[in-house]
């Protein structure tokens, strides 16, 4: 027969089995989530999409098992995308922790949708470690990824030194900016890291900012839509395109392509993909960021291993991201300006990329010169 919920003893018992289940999922859990649940073998890995760069899944997804895996023998990682929208990575992130992933790794499509992923993970005493983006939350437990900022300078620092031979050859001086998704605190700081550089330039006329934008979700097309917008709206009139990723500078490329325009623009990109590379090759693209994603991984590894271990982390996580003025313990690699001049001596070297891969497709030559050169047979 079923309770009668108005009656007081059948409130009572369930009140008393409340408080009874509650005791319950608190013995042998840490009465904070940044110090982990020691023993921890469960891990839920959550990336954001795989439409706006293929990193997601090329890389970030297989380096961050094998980098688990071998810090924490024996672990078992669950990882799911979220394809782009928050609600499917809420409701993976829920599934994680039913399951019992007592330690979530989150790379949040929406970094401030993903504060919910915190708040629900901490009431089941889960940390969680913010994957290459911030989540908006000052009870983030850490953060792990590369200094976002300092990839908007690198990419700001190749513009201010090569927009010269771009001006004089397209006889003016105009600069759009396509950046990534606001709601992606990572697209705020490549902002900032970009503007820092060039604004001075900007200030004095040297350069013309004459088109800016936040592109939503990252998406490829709709920043291809924005690039042939802005010339319209320019009559054609660029010498440089500040692109935020790679896969965004491919369409933007495609809109130069339709005015004839490709190859005379300098042309921005990050990730150092393949397809991005390929077209630093063609002469189409000038620049990519090189992020290596395996210290990326790595260093989410450590963190990982350690929680589990109970061990300390500050020797791990040995910067700090302050967020609402709250600093978060980070791991925060290095990043490198990638062109034609070091292509051999950066992803290759480092095996991130294969010379296989990037001459696929690609005409035969030689491609670059001196150490950084590649010969395509």
């Amino acid at each position: 027969m079923p309770l009668n919920l108005k009656h007081p003893f059948s409130t009572a018992f369930i009140s008393l089995g409340l408080l009874f289940s509650l005791a319950l999922a608190s013995c042998g859990s840490s009465s904070s989530a940044a110090s982990g649940p020691k023993g921890c073998m469960k891990i839920g890995v959550l990336l954001p999409e795989s439409a706006s760069s293929a990193r997601w899944e090329s890389k970030d997804h297989p380096l961050l098992v094998q980098a688990i895996t071998a810090a924490l023998p024996g672990a078992q990682v669950t990882v799911t995308n979220a394809n782009g929208d928050d609600t499917t990575q809420f409701n993976q992130a829920q599934a994680d922790l039913t399951a019992g992933d007592c330690i979530l790794v989150v790379a949040p499509h929406d970094s401030g949708a993903a504060t919910q992923i915190v708040q629900q993970a901490h009431q089941s005493h889960v940390p969680v470690i913010a994957y290459d983006r911030l989540i908006n939350d000052t009870s983030l437990d850490y953060y792990v990824s590369f200094d976002n900022v300092s990839v908007g300078v690198n990419q700001g620092n190749y513009i201010a030194a090569n927009y010269q031979k771009y001006v004089t050859r397209n006889g003016n001086n105009n600069i759009y900016f396509i950046n990534g998704a606001q709601t992606d605190n990572n697209a705020i700081l490549f902002k900032k890291g970009v503007h820092q550089v060039l604004d001075p330039l900007i200030a004095a006329g040297t350069l013309k900012a004459v088109y800016e934008t936040f592109t939503q979700n990252w998406d490829n097309p709709t920043a291809q839509n924005e690039m042939e917008q802005a010339l319209t709206a320019n009559n054609n009139k660029i010498a440089i395109a500040y692109v935020a990723n790679d896969g965004m500078a491919g369409t933007v490329i495609q809109a130069l392509t339709a005015q004839h325009l490709n190859g005379k623009v300098l042309v921005t990109g990050q990730d150092a993909t393949v397809a991005g590379i390929q077209q630093i090759l063609l002469g189409n693209q000038s620049m990519t960021v090189y992020k290596p994603i395996i210290q990326e991984a790595q260093g989410t590894a450590s963190l990982v291993a350690a929680l589990s271990k109970g061990t300390d982390t500050s020797s791990i996580a040995t910067s700090q991201t302050a967020y609402n003025g709250t600093n978060i313990p980070s791991v925060l690699e290095k990043v490198e300006s990638v062109d034609i001049t070091n292509v051999a001596s950066t992803v290759i070297a480092d095996g991130f990329v294969t010379k296989a891969d990037l001459c696929n497709g690609i005409p035969a030559g030689t491609y670059g010169s001196g150490a950084g050169a590649i010969t395509c047979p």
